[in-house]
């Protein structure tokens, strides 16, 4: 595929950014679901922007539409869960139960293509099981954030494998613009909902000029450029090499956490033991999956 050094640094930084994401939302004044709000229509304003300069079509099917709005709701809720979990837990909590997306992608993408599922998933299912047992049992205080950012990992799984489907078909820039505005429009009427039966406060909050760059950061850079630029690498970098790379992001943003907030995300060692056993599960998966791909190719006359 011709990947140069380059384009694989070019890799990490995109996943860097995405590691980065729960720390850039928990520095916000406003709520999760305010960030989702705001992210997402930022994000729909500037893809819009970026079709119309490019003269690409926004024409799809109105039942192609309505499938990537649905699909809209679902991202919506994966990013309200994802930054709520950081918001009553801490970031490396959140990018904890995260860890397990790949798990449940395992179990539901068999599901939507009609496939059975693989024993070595279920048996790699079954160790991120027990890593989340350990983390829970040494972490139950933060037991709420873990499992929102699990429900979130969960949704993460679902959008992934519908888009995986819709990326076959359609433009990738007209996916993204659909998914961005259905969420902002959803998560919109969700908010007056939420704020008066949980929180009691005003149904919109104006972000603050701090706010605004972090959004724009995360609207801008960290969707739109990160998600483009991953679809052209993919042109060069094959797609078991990008999705290996994409599963150290709970590793890059735990870090990232224990370099900035210090002993804010100073956690127990059952915690990282907990969350060494699923990003092992996790990684080893692709490379089971390599091998086992070879050694069919090998045995074929």
């Amino acid at each position: 595929m011709n990947a140069t050094v380059k384009d694989f640094a070019k890799l990490h930084f995109i996943v860097f950014l995405w590691g980065f994401t729960a720390i850039i939302g928990k520095e916000m004044s406003i709520t999760a679901a305010d960030v989702v709000l705001y992210r997402t229509g930022l994000a729909a304003i500037v893809i819009a922007g970026f079709m119309i300069i490019k003269k690409l079509s926004f024409q799809f099917e109105p039942s192609v539409i309505l499938k990537l709005s649905l699909t809209g709701l679902v991202i919506a809720m994966h990013w309200f869960l994802f930054f709520e979990s950081a918001r009553v837990s801490n970031i490396s909590v959140s990018l904890a139960g995260m860890a397990t997306a790949t798990f449940w992608t395992s179990l539901i993408e068999p599901i939507f293509t009609r496939k059975s599922v693989k024993p070595i998933e279920v048996l790699l299912g079954l160790i991120v099981i027990f890593g989340l047992y350990i983390i829970f049992r040494f972490e139950f205080d933060n037991a709420v954030g873990l499992t929102l950012a699990i429900l979130s990992a969960l949704l993460s799984a679902v959008f992934s494998v519908l888009n995986a489907g819709f990326a076959k078909k359609y433009s990738e820039y007209g996916i993204t613009f659909y998914e961005m505005l259905a969420a902002c429009v959803a998560i919109a009427i969700f908010i007056p909902i939420y704020k008066v039966s949980f929180l009691n406060e005003a149904a919109y909050a104006i972000p603050n000029l701090k706010d605004w760059g972090l959004l724009l950061i995360l609207s801008v850079v960290c969707t739109v450029y990160a998600f483009s630029a991953s679809v052209e690498l993919m042109k060069r970098i094959s797609a078991f090499a990008v999705n290996l790379t994409i599963n150290l992001e709970p590793v890059y943003g735990i870090l990232m956490a224990l370099i900035i907030y210090g002993e804010k995300e100073q956690m127990s060692n059952g915690f990282y033991y907990g969350t060494l056993i699923i990003i092992g599960a996790v990684l080893s998966y692709p490379i089971i999956k390599r091998r086992k791909r070879k050694r069919l190719q090998n045995a074929r006359p």
